[in-house]
């Protein structure tokens, strides 16, 4: 059976991310974050690809699987269901459908970690496309 990982870096530092991921053997990071930035240092776009390539991971920003600002904010008010519905019409979208296939592609040929920012994968909406798209997948969470 394939595996996905998944990753959140709420209240982690940049090296102890790096090596939950390295530990794991992950060879891919995928991005799932609508906007790659962060307050956290290391954790924007540019930083943390480099943090990635530094430790051998690739790193791939997946823009088209994260959450639009309706989702974000309702999972900031802790409100799962409509986070949920907000995004299952994301992944409706024709370029959120194209990076889906990407994705799974991805993971059936290597080692591929979803990261956001959510410390609990439930509690996120890498929960919500793995069920969408990765249902056949053992999940392994990270916590760095």
């Amino acid at each position: 059976m394939p595996t996905i990982w998944t990753i959140g870096y709420e209240q982690a530092r940049i090296d102890d991310v790096t090596a939950a991921l390295s530990a794991a053997g992950v060879e891919v990071l995928a991005d799932i974050r609508y906007l790659p930035l962060s307050r956290r240092p290391g954790f924007s776009k540019s930083a943390l690809a480099t943090a990635m390539g530094e430790t051998g991971i690739a790193y791939r920003h997946m823009k088209q699987l994260g959450t639009p600002a309706e989702g974000r904010a309702a999972a900031r008010r802790g409100d799962h269901a409509t986070l949920s519905k907000v995004y299952a019409g994301q992944l409706e979208l024709p370029q959120a459908m194209a990076a889906m296939a990407e994705l799974r592609e991805l993971a059936c040929e290597k080692r591929v970690a979803l990261l956001c920012y959510e410390r609990e994968a439930r509690e996120c909406h890498r929960s919500l496309l793995i069920d969408a798209l990765l249902s056949d997948f053992v999940v392994v969470d990270l916590k760095p």
